[in-house]
């Protein structure tokens, strides 16, 4: 059994998720460092803009982040973002997956999230990963790979 599937998670619609709650869907499964940072934004806008696209190939996009429920909302707002966000200030579901990696700024090292994504499949399991990405046509870089 995946232990992920049953972390419980809050979205940036106040309600709370476990990955079980979307078995017989198959998850596009992105997790990001930062809200509002360059980056991330462009990969939140880009899913956002390819949802249609990914529903179509059967697929459905959660992000992951250790920002909090409220920092969501306000990015949701902010950028319109039609995608769920999923808060993960105790980074559980990033440790489960491997994604929290150390990382270093102005000569600080602290723990954060690497840039990654997951395909999930409708039983739960994993079925690609990338890990380390570029945010840069990361979304459509996966679209046209499904």
């Amino acid at each position: 059994m995946q232990h992920y599937l049953d972390i419980p998670l809050t979205g940036n619609d106040r309600n709370i998720y476990r990955l079980r709650d979307f078995s017989h869907e198959r998850l596009v499964l992105y997790f990001y460092p930062k809200d509002n940072t360059p980056g991330c934004t462009l990969e939140a806008k880009d899913f956002t803009r390819l949802k249609t696209e990914f529903a179509s190939k059967g697929f459905r996009i959660i992000g992951v982040s250790k920002d909090s429920v409220s920092s969501h909302e306000r990015f949701c707002s902010q950028h319109n973002l039609d995608i769920l966000l999923l808060s993960d200030p105790d980074t559980k579901l990033a440790e489960a997956f491997g994604v929290l990696k150390e990382k270093s700024m102005y000569g600080r090292t602290y723990m954060g999230i690497e840039r990654s994504t997951f395909l999930i499949d409708e039983h739960g399991h994993i079925t690609k990963e990338y890990r380390g990405v570029s945010a840069t046509d990361h979304a459509i870089t996966i679209l046209e790979e499904l």
